[in-house]
C-alpha cells in the first residue's frame, strides 16, 4: 500500500462497539509492498510441507509366476500365467496394460515431498498479507461482508482477551457489525464435490474473520466454536491462515496490544526488527504506486511536451468491379459503355411496354377466345387510350351478334379450307407418275 494513501492513526473500539478516545499509530507493515506472486508461491510451498508420503506395495502386480510364450504362437509377447485348469492360466501378467498387473512407474515413498522455503521470502509474503488485510477493497473482493464494519483494520480493546464464553464473543461480533461475515459462513456450509466425501472431508464452508491476539486469557475458548473464525497469536502468524488459498485480503480483527506489537516484530524501514535478527521491512520500488495519479499530476504534465499526432494513411486497394470511379481510372471507355447500356435498357423497356399494350388490344377483340383483359392505359400514352375506347365499343357490339353475320362467317370458314385441300395435292399426285411412264 502506498504511503500517500495510508492513514497515520487507527481508532480503538471497546466491547460495546463504540470508538474510544485512544488511538493507535498505524504500523509500518501496513504500508509494505503487496506482492501476490510471492504470497502465492510461498503458500504453495508451505502446503507441500504438510503432505503425507504414499506409495503402492513393492510387490503389487508381481505376485505370480509368469513367463512369456515367446514368438511363433501368434500371441503377444507379454508374460503369461503358468499352469492350467483355471481361467487365470494363460492370462497376461506383470504389465501395466494387463488385468492384475502393476501400475506404470510404481510410486515410492522416497519422493521429494517437502520444500525448503527461504526465510526472507516467507517474511516478505507475511508482510504482504498483513498489508493487504488493511485495504478495504481487497478484503471485500475476497468475499467478506464488511459493509457495516466501522473501520479497516479493526482494532478492539484488550478486555476481549479475557472472554471465556461464546455468547460474549457473539455479542461482541454483533456490536462490531462483523456478524454478517459469520452468517455468510453459516449459509455456505455444503457437501464437498468429489471423492473427498469418502475421506472424512464431507462438508466445506467459507472462511470468516481471523482474530489476532497477544495473550490468551480465555479468548481462544470463547471464539473457537464460532464457525469460520480463526484465532492466531501475533507472535506466530501463519500465512495459510492470514492468506488462505494464497489469496491476500482476509478480514482481520486485532486486539490493541497485538496491533501495537507489529512494529517490534517486523520493524520499519529505519529501525530493524526487535524479534527477528537483522530484518527490515522490504522497501517498495515506488513510494506511491498509483501511476495514473503520478502521470496526470501537474508536476509531470508541466515538463512533458504535447504528444505528436501522426496520421498514418494507408492505401486502400479498391475493387474496380464494385467501385465505378476506380474502373473509370483503369478504363475511361467504361463510362460510355455504361451510358449506352442504360440507354439500351430504357429503349428495351419502352418497346416491351408498347408490345404489351398492343397484345392487350388484340386480346380484347371479338374472335379472341380468352377471357377479356381490363386495359389500364397511362395518361402519357394517348394512342393507347384511344385504342382502348374502340375496344370497348367492339365488345358492346359483340355481345348481341346478328344471324346474318354468323351465317356469313360460317360460309367463309367452310369454303376457304376446302379449296386449298382440293387443288394442291391432287395435281402433284397426277403429274409425277405420268413422267415416269413416258420415260420407261
Amino acid at each position: 500500500m502506498s504511503k500517500a494513501a495510508i492513514r497515520p492513526l487507527v481508532s480503538v473500539y471497546n466491547d460495546k462497539g463504540e470508538s474510544t478516545s485512544s488511538n493507535v499509530k498505524m504500523p509500518a507493515v501496513f504500508s509494505a509492498p503487496i506482492r501476490p506472486d510471492i504470497v502465492s508461491f510461498v503458500h504453495d510451498q508451505m502446503m507441500k510441507n504438510s503432505r503425507h508420503p504414499y506409495a503402492v506395495s513393492k510387490y503389487a502386480g508381481h505376485q505370480t509366476s509368469a513367463e512369456s510364450w515367446g514368438t511363433g504362437r501368434a500371441v503377444a509377447r507379454i508374460p503369461r500365467v503358468r499352469g492350467g485348469g483355471t481361467h487365470r492360466s494363460g492370462q497376461g501378467a506383470f504389465g501395466n496394460m494387463c488385468r492384475g498387473g502393476r501400475m506404470f512407474a510404481p510410486t515410492k515413498v522416497w519422493r521429494r515431498w517437502h520444500r525448503k522455503i527461504n526465510v526472507n521470502q516467507k517474511r516478505y509474503a507475511m508482510c504482504s498479507a498483513v498489508a493487504a488485510s488493511g485495504i478495504t477493497s481487497l478484503v471485500q473482493s475476497k468475499g467478506h461482508q464488511i459493509q457495516e464494519v466501522p473501520e479497516i483494520p479493526l482494532v478492539i480493546t484488550d478486555k476481549v482477551q479475557e472472554y471465556k464464553k461464546t455468547k460474549d464473543a457473539v455479542t461482541l461480533l454483533r456490536r462490531l457489525k462483523a456478524w454478517n461475515d459469520i452468517e455468510k459462513v453459516y449459509k455456505s456450509k455444503r457437501f464437498r464435490a468429489g471423492k473427498g466425501k469418502m475421506r472424512n472431508r464431507r462438508r466445506i464452508m467459507r472462511k470468516g474473520p481471523v482474530l489476532i491476539y497477544e495473550k490468551d486469557n480465555g479468548i481462544v475458548r470463547a471464539f473457537r466454536n464460532i464457525p469460520g473464525i480463526t484465532t492466531l497469536n501475533v507472535k506466530h502468524l501463519n500465512l495459510r491462515k492470514v492468506a488462505p488459498g494464497g489469496h491476500v485480503g482476509r478480514f482481520c480483527i486485532w486486539t490493541e496490544s497485538a496491533f501495537r506489537r507489529l512494529d517490534g516484530i517486523y520493524g520499519t524501514w529505519t529501525t530493524p526488527s526487535k524479534e527477528k535478527v537483522d530484518y527490515n521491512l522490504p522497501m517498495p520500488k515506488m513510494s506511491n504506486s498509483d501511476l495514473t495519479r503520478i502521470l496526470k499530476s501537474q508536476e509531470v504534465q508541466s515538463v512533458l511536451r504535447s504528444p505528436l499526432v501522426r496520421l498514418n494513411r494507408y492505401k486502400l486497394k479498391k475493387n474496380p468491379l464494385k467501385n465505378f470511379r476506380v474502373m473509370v481510372k483503369l478504363n475511361p471507355y467504361a463510362a460510355a459503355m455504361k451510358r449506352s447500356a442504360i440507354l439500351s435498357q430504357k429503349i428495351q423497356k419502352i418497346n416491351k411496354e408498347r408490345m404489351l399494350a398492343k397484345r392487350k388490344v388484340v386480346e380484347g377483340t371479338v374472335g379472341f377466345r380468352k377471357r377479356p383483359v381490363k386495359l389500364r392505359a397511362t395518361k402519357k400514352d394517348g394512342k393507347i387510350i384511344r385504342k382502348a375506347k374502340t375496344v370497348k365499343q367492339i365488345r358492346k357490339r359483340s355481345t348481341k351478334p346478328s344471324k346474318k353475320t354468323d351465317s356469313k362467317a360460317a360460309k367463309k370458314t367452310d369454303s376457304k379450307p376446302v379449296k386449298k385441300a382440293a387443288t394442291a395435292p391432287v395435281k402433284k399426285a397426277e403429274t409425277k407418275p405420268a413422267k415416269s411412264v413416258a420415260a420407261k
